[in-house]
């Protein structure tokens, strides 16, 4: 059911949990006693493509807008995929604390370009820790779920943007080969038990209702 323009609203106060939850990446981005590698063969024949840096800073609103938007056309699918974000990110920062996993940047000194200077950017904004799962492919994979309750061309273009960032995340030198599998995993995990979950609670709610 479309919810009413209030209820939207109210219901985007939820959105403050991903920052807050945020929190706990930047204390754990930091090495710790031991940093582990899952680089293999195939991430070192993945090339470094700088060009796929737009798609990958393009996570930060495209993330946002997709949430507002669900809380504007459906509340159960916006609640169902900001439900699975946040415990995805529950349980990658538990990753992050027992298992921690660092990659090797390429050196990008000497090249001054608009999309190198992008790369440089992030890479000092972003320590080379934490890489499993892959935060940008968990959230990226929950809103290719979660938006499939828009039209099919609108689905298309938030599937294609999904897959894109997915992809520039092993381009860019930010993640390796098995991040990404890490993240699909985890976000399809999430979904399924969220969206069961909240199922359950509706079909408490309107039994008790219809009880009374």
């Amino acid at each position: 059911m479309k919810p009413s323009n209030k209820s939207a609203y109210l219901s985007l106060l939820w959105l403050a949990a991903i920052p807050s939850l945020n929190i706990f990446y930047g204390i754990l981005n930091r090495p710790g006693v031991h940093v582990y590698s899952l680089a293999t063969t195939l991430d070192s024949m993945i090339p470094f493509i700088p060009a796929f840096i737009i798609p990958y800073i393009l996570w930060y609103p495209f993330i946002t807008g997709a949430l507002i938007a669900l809380a504007f056309i459906d509340r159960k699918s916006y609640f169902q995929t900001l439900t699975a974000l946040c415990c995805g990110l529950v349980i990658s920062y538990i990753f992050f604390s027992l298992f921690q996993t660092g990659i090797n940047r390429p050196d990008l000194q000497g090249h001054t370009s608009f999309l190198y200077t992008m790369v440089s950017y992030v890479y000092s904004n972003d320590q080379p820790y934490n890489c499993f799962p892959s935060i940008h492919v968990l959230t990226s994979y929950v809103i290719l779920r979660g938006t499939r309750i828009f039209g099919l061309a609108i689905w298309v273009m938030t599937s294609a943007l999904s897959i894109l960032i997915i992809v520039s995340t092993v381009l860019v030198k930010q993640h390796v080969a098995a991040d990404i599998a890490g993240g699909i995993v985890v976000g399809e995990l999430c979904f399924r038990v969220t969206g069961q979950v909240l199922h359950s609670l509706s079909s408490r709610t309107r039994s008790a209702g219809l009880e009374r």
